[in-house]
C-alpha cells in the first residue's frame, strides 16, 4: 500500500471536511475523461493546468488537467470518421474495455472535445495537415468553440466547420483513477497525455474555469508542496513519472502499450495531513 501525505492547508476546499463527514451510501462512480495536454517549450515539458470556479460541485478551486463526463454520444460515428486512425475496436483493446456502456472509444473523443470545450485548443490537424490555430489565436476557432457550447453546433459539425480532423497518434491512454467513496460526486475517470502545438494557449471557458497555465511538471509540484497550486491526489500523481522526460514525445512513447491498472484510493486523516492511501492495484 502506498501513501501520499499533503497538508490540509494545501488541499482544494472541502476535501478535508467530507473525510470527518463521508456519506453513508457512496454515490456511483460516473464515467469521465480527462486529458494532459502537453507542449514542448525553452523550458522544456510543459502541461496545462486549470483552476476550477470556486462553486464548482466537484474540486472547487483545484487545478485540474481538462475534462469532464463521457456520453454515449461521444462515441458519434461522424466524430470516429474524422480521426486519423483510431477505431471503436482498437480503443476497447488498448483500455481493456469489452461490451460496455459507453464504449472505449467515447472515452477518447470525450478527452478530445472537453479539451476543446474547457480550453479551445483541439487535438488535431488542418485539411492542410497543419495543427489547427487555438481559440486564444483565432476569431473562427473561438466562435466554433462557442458554438459548441451553447449546443448549436455538435462536436462532429465543428470539426466539420473547421476543416479539422482529430489526430489520435497525438494522444495515449495513461491511467484510471475511481474517485474515493467520500467525494459526493464521484467519478471513474480515464486519462490521457496528448501533444500540441507550441504556440497553443488557452481561452478558457468561464464558466467552469478562472485561470490556466502552461507549467512544467516539476513546478507544478513544487508550488503544490508551497501551498500556491492545489491540486488532488490524482493530478499530484498523474505529474510526478512525467518529471523524468524532456518532452512530450518521451511521455507518449513511455505509455504507448503499457498496461494501465486501476486505482481506487482512501483518504484518510493522519497527525501530518491529509494521507492518500492507494491499495494493492485493481487489475484490468
Amino acid at each position: 500500500m502506498d501513501d501520499f501525505i499533503v497538508s490540509e492547508d494545501h488541499l482544494p476546499l472541502g476535501i478535508a471536511k467530507r473525510i470527518d463527514d463521508p456519506p453513508v451510501s457512496p454515490s456511483d462512480p460516473r464515467p469521465a475523461a480527462t486529458v494532459v495536454l502537453m507542449r514542448d517549450s525553452d523550458e522544456g515539458l510543459q502541461v496545462l493546468l486549470l483552476k476550477r470556479v470556486h462553486s464548482s460541485g466537484f474540486v472547487p478551486g483545484a487545478y485540474v488537467f481538462p475534462g469532464g463526463r463521457v456520453d454515449a454520444e461521444d462515441a458519434d460515428p461522424e466524430v470516429l470518421e474524422r480521426t486519423v486512425s483510431l477505431s471503436a475496436e482498437r480503443a476497447a483493446t488498448r483500455m481493456r474495455l469489452e461490451g460496455v456502456d459507453p464504449p472505449a472509444v467515447a472515452y477518447y473523443l470525450a478527452s478530445v472535445r472537453e479539451a476543446f470545450e474547457e480550453t479551445g485548443i483541439l487535438i488535431g490537424h488542418s485539411s492542410d495537415g497543419g495543427p489547427v490555430r487555438s481559440a486564444a489565436l483565432s476569431p473562427t476557432v473561438l466562435t466554433a468553440r462557442n458554438r459548441l457550447l451553447d449546443s448549436s453546433r455538435t462536436f462532429a459539425e465543428t470539426l466539420s466547420d473547421l476543416g479539422a480532423e482529430i489526430d489520435d497518434t497525438a494522444i495515449e491512454y495513461i491511467g484510471h483513477w475511481i474517485t474515493p467513496v467520500a467525494e459526493p460526486q464521484r467519478y471513474d475517470a480515464r486519462f490521457f497525455a496528448a501533444v500540441v502545438a507550441p504556440e497553443s494557449e488557452p481561452a478558457i471557458h468561464e464558466a467552469e474555469m478562472v485561470d490556466a497555465i502552461w507549467i512544467t511538471p516539476s513546478a507544478a509540484l513544487e508550488r503544490t508542496r508551497e501551498g500556491s497550486l492545489p491540486m488532488v491526489f490524482p493530478t499530484i500523481k498523474t505529474l510526478e513519472p512525467m518529471t523524468d522526460f524532456s518532452s512530450a514525445a518521451d511521455v507518449l512513447a513511455y505509455y504507448r502499450g503499457r498496461s494501465i491498472p486501476s486505482v481506487l484510493p482512501r483518504l484518510v486523516r493522519t497527525p501530518e495531513g491529509i494521507s492518500l492511501r492507494i491499495p494493492e492495484i485493481i487489475s484490468e
